[in-house]
């Protein structure tokens, strides 16, 4: 966990980096609730109290507590405890032959999560959490949980991982229940030693839902598409409905379904429409793929097997190599360059975040030193740098640059008119993911590999192109999955049966989905850009919503 407390907050220099780390912090917790629940105690005491006043503004009183609250209405929500003795005593009590200082180091609270009298999660808290004075001296104590914007404290972090990846939501978001909160101490040496019930309170929840969001969208005139007559299961598209009215699939903007080259489903949310230009970040990192692909069956680029060093002279930038000269296109287009960089990784000197704030992104790039045991072409690791200078070398091979040729050669042709490019320092069209769309266009550019290439009977992209770019060219290492050209590749599985798709994705959960043996495109954008369990909302969309609304129909 992260050292945040009440009384000494911190500004995290990134707190992206810090939901990529939840779902890792789960695993250890989840792994903790069996021997949690083995130790549970009985004490029948209620002196954890709820409020929900914006704590910065009113101190939580009796005055204010309550015994019901609502998700996704009700924007705080706080607790508040008083302790018979300091923190300190009770975690001494565990470990009587260890020092304060020892103490200090390997024991904290323990907040365990009940549903209707059901463990569902618990944190031990890192010896970060709170303050010195706040575990030695500190009889009471307020934590809030639930704010309408992100604050550095550890208790709203700690809600974050209940809901999001605890399961929370899952059994919160249905119905009525009682959410009991029990606060224990603990301590880690060879195993972890948990002391009695030190505070404990319950209150009623329920969960807010705007009904007229439910029902399936009826899809208005002029989309530009031919309206498919085919069904679907309409239950299921609205209990997918329901679920993003409740948050459950949180910050969901739009969700588009193209059958046969005609659409089928067209379903918008949280303020977007048809007319919105929607940012899906690194979606647009494969329309570099695709203007790649242009410009090398236009003979502006001669092929992706070209070596970097036709286009840069990397003996100029720093920390050069010998290997250097052995990068290709198409190692860019598949994130295998051997290039030192990594964005899953905030301390890679290669990382996106440290590219932004820099004045020549490309320079950047090749200024990186080459990553020792990393094969070019093969080891993939996932690199925003890299396809920025994809964009820069078709900049500097079409006419007119980038953003011009996009509009000429893709754009145009489909018929999308209504467009945003975002831009690097040098004033070129941003390929790490910079171009905003509407979602009903995301469809037309899905549907043009969907169609190999072809658009109204007009070969647009190559289909050689096309079947390179949706191939499995590497391998992801951490994940059941591979890479191609800019596109994603992987399996969704449902009712024993395998779906094989290729796609592009981007943060916050925005996907443009190609299936491979089912005649089916499939768009969603989101703006849960902060959110570590975009991604796997998506997924269980699909799976669970998407997939057996279209396939079974019934």
């Amino acid at each position: 966990m992260i050292n945040i407390s009440i009384k000494n907050q911190m500004t995290f220099m990134n707190s992206n980096y810090y939901l990529v780390l939840l779902a890792c912090l789960i695993i250890s917790c989840k792994g903790r609730t069996q021997s949690t629940v083995k130790n549970s105690q009985t004490n029948e005491i209620e002196n954890l109290h709820f409020s929900k006043v914006d704590f910065r503004e009113n101190k939580p009183t009796s005055n204010n507590y309550s015994n019901s609250f609502t998700l996704n209405k009700d924007k705080f929500l706080s607790i508040d405890f008083t302790l018979e003795k300091p923190l300190i005593e009770s975690i001494k009590s565990l470990a009587p032959h260890l020092s304060q200082d020892q103490l200090l180091n390997k024991g904290n609270f323990q907040f365990s999560f009940l549903v209707d009298g059901e463990v569902i999660y618990v944190e031990n808290l890192n010896k970060g959490a709170g303050t010195i004075d706040s575990k030695t001296t500190q009889l009471k104590h307020l934590v809030p949980l639930v704010y309408p914007t992100q604050i550095d404290f550890w208790g709203w972090f700690m809600w974050l991982k209940f809901m999001k990846l605890g399961g929370g939501q899952d059994v919160l978001l249905e119905g009525n229940h009682s959410l009991s909160i029990e606060v224990r101490p603990y301590i880690k040496e060879d195993t972890i030693k948990i002391g009695e019930i030190l505070a404990k309170g319950t209150i009623n929840t329920q969960a807010f839902i705007n009904k007229s969001l439910v029902p399936v969208q009826k899809i208005q005139p002029d989309s530009g598409w031919e309206l498919s007559n085919d069904t679907y299961n309409s239950t299921k598209i609205e209990a997918l409905n329901k679920k993003i009215a409740q948050g459950r699939f949180e910050d969901i903007n739009g969700i588009v379904v193209i059958k046969d080259n005609k659409l089928l489903i067209e379903e918008y949310f949280n303020g977007e429409n048809r007319n919105s230009l929607h940012d899906p970040r690194s979606v647009g990192k494969t329309i570099a793929s695709t203007m790649m692909g242009i410009a090398i069956q236009e003979g502006f680029i001669k092929n992706e097997n070209i070596l970097l060093k036709d286009f840069y002279n990397l003996k100029s930038f720093d920390n050069y190599s010998p290997k250097k000269d052995s990068i290709t296109l198409k190692s860019l287009l598949t994130m295998s360059s051997g290039l030192l960089g990594d964005d899953a990784d905030y301390s890679n000197p290669g990382n996106e975040e440290n590219m932004y704030p820099t004045k020549n992104w490309v320079k950047f790039t090749l200024d990186l030193p080459m990553q020792k045991g990393r094969a070019i072409g093969e080891d993939y690791i996932y690199f925003t740098a890299g396809v920025v200078v994809l964009g820069d070398v078709i900049h500097q091979s079409v006419p007119n640059g980038l953003v011009s040729y996009a509009d000429k050669k893709l754009f145009n042709p489909l018929g999308i008119t209504d467009y945003k490019w975002q831009y690097t320092p040098q004033k070129v069209g941003n390929t790490a993911g910079g171009i905003q769309l509407r979602a009903i266009d995301f469809a037309k550019y899905g549907q043009l590999y969907k169609n190999n290439g072809k658009w109204n009977g007009k070969q647009i992209l190559s289909k050689q192109w096309v079947k390179k770019s949706l191939a499995k060219q590497v391998k992801r290492p951490t994940e059941n999955g591979h890479y191609g050209y800019l596109f994603w590749n992987k399996v969704y599985k449902y009712n024993d049966k395998e779906y094989e798709v290729s796609y592009c994705s981007g943060r916050g959960g925005n996907k443009i989905f190609i299936f491979k043996n089912i005649p089916f495109v499939i768009v969603i954008t989101s703006s849960a850009y902060n959110s570590p369990s975009a991604h796997t909302n998506v997924d269980k969309m699909i799976s669970e919503y998407i997939l057996p609304a279209i396939i079974d129909k019934d």
